[in-house]
Order: structure tokens, then sequence, then C-alpha cells
């Protein structure tokens, strides 16, 4: 993992395990993300997520509401990609003002990004192709035409990717705020949808509000 951690600190493109798919990582700058949109053939128009172990290193990211916490812990840690208020404007690539932010469950994805920082946690797979299942796998499709990128070993399990929902800070204004699932992923939008429902049913309000 050092070798990963040196090459992603220098503004390279790595490979490493989540507990849905290998992910493509670097650091949020916009050199690095030069070279990931690159290497990923993605076009600029389509930002990119960002992986952090914990809700303490998303802080320095995003504004949170009191309920997140709340919120991701009921439903398997890893599966939820949430969209949030960036404490300043960013690359837009990682959305500008409104940034899309994970926190990783593969033990192998915390223990690197307790090393580096948050690094951006897209699939790891040439936009338009099927992602693979084994990071070893993965990096040899980006190696396989001349790019250079570290990998950090590991299994994936599901192949289907993160839930990607909208929070209701980023959905507008309204009487009634509600939360968008942008991308049904491992957790099915009924499901989301039911959290919601039951959250605003039982307290009669918008949660945390």
């Amino acid at each position: 993992m050092e070798d990963a951690v040196r090459i992603a600190l220098s503004g390279g493109c790595i490979v490493y395990p989540t507990s849905t798919q290998p992910a493509l990582g670097c650091i949020p700058t916009s050199e690095a993300l030069d070279v990931l949109f690159e290497i990923k053939n993605r076009p600029s128009h389509m930002p990119v997520s960002i992986g952090v172990a914990n809700l303490e290193q998303a802080k320095t990211l995003v504004e949170l509401t009191d309920d997140i916490s709340h919120f991701l812990d009921s439903f398997p840690e890893g599966s939820i990609s949430i969209v949030l208020p960036a404490k300043k404007t960013l690359d837009k690539r990682l959305g500008g003002d409104k940034i899309a932010i994970r926190v990783v469950a593969h033990p192998i994805a915390k223990a690197l990004l307790r090393a580096t920082g948050p690094l951006i946690a897209t699939s790891a797979n040439i936009s338009g192709t099927k992602p693979e299942q084994n990071c070893e796998a993965a990096a040899s499709t980006f190696i396989e035409v001349g790019h250079e990128v570290g990998i950090v070993s590991g299994d994936t399990s599901s192949g289907l990717p993160s839930t990607l929902i909208a929070w209701y800070s980023v959905c507008g204004a309204s009487e009634r705020a509600s939360i968008e699932v942008l991308r049904e992923g491992i957790i099915p939008t009924d499901e989301v949808k039911l959290w919601w429902k039951n959250q605003t049913s039982s307290s009669g309000e918008t949660p945390g509000m």
C-alpha cells in the first residue's frame, strides 16, 4: 500500500477496492483530475464522487446536517454516495458547489484513505465498459492501453455501484424538502424513499430541520 499512497499523493491515479466495485482514485486537485479523466476517458461534464474514511474527513469538504449519520447508519456502510453542499467551490468535475461523498466500508480502502486523505472514488473502468470486480484486472485495462496506475490489491463483492442520492440540503428551497435518487445502485430506490417517508411521517417535518 505504501507505493499506492506515494503515487496518489504525488498526483497519480490508483485502483483500490471498495465494498461494491474497484475504484479509480486520485487526490481531489485539478491537476490529478486531469490525469484521471484522461485515463478513464470520462467526459468532463460528468462529475465524480469523493471517497472518505469517515464523516470527520467529509467535514473538510462538505456541509453536514445532523441527521446524515443516522441516514447512513440505516444502510450498509459504503452502499450510499450522497451529494452535499461544498464548503467552498471545487473543480466542476467534482460537482463545483455540490459534491458527492461516499464513506467507504472496505477495510483496505479505509486504511488507504486514512493515509492519503479523501480520494476520488469513481469506478475503475474506461467509460462505457463493464467494471471488473478484481483490482488487478481493473488496473490491467488501463495499463494495457499505456496508462500508469498504482494498485492496491483486493476483491470486491457486488458488481453494483453505490446508490447516489441528492440530500435535501442541495435539492433547492421548497415547502417540503426531499431527497432524490440520482442513480440506483446496490440500495434500491424504494428503500431510500421508504427511509425518508418514515422519517417525515414520524416527525411531521423534514429531518434535521
